[in-house]
């Protein structure tokens, strides 16, 4: 969370041209790339994570928070929540 309104306009354009620490981007990659497809997401890419400093117990915690936000985002889509 931010309240930094600069920072979640580039996020939200590119969050590969924003100004975000390593980490950051390569947390955001492994996200992308789990949403797109999470069927290719590898041991390098948990090998990635833990090179930049994410322990397995963060590995675990970034996982399961992009799956749940996939998971209802697509539910409400099916139900048409927000939907007029």
């Amino acid at each position: 969370m931010t309240l930094d309104e600069k920072l979640v306009k580039a996020l939200e354009r590119d969050y590969t041209t924003a100004p975000i620490t390593v980490p950051e981007r390569v947390m955001l990659d492994y996200v992308v790339k789990l949403t797109k497809d999470a069927t290719k997401v590898w041991k390098n890419d948990h090998d990635g994570l833990r090179a930049v400093g994410f322990d397995d117990q963060a590995i675990l915690q970034i996982t399961l928070i992009a799956s749940w936000f996939n998971y209802i985002n697509r539910v409400a889509d099916a139900l048409g929540v927000g939907r007029e």
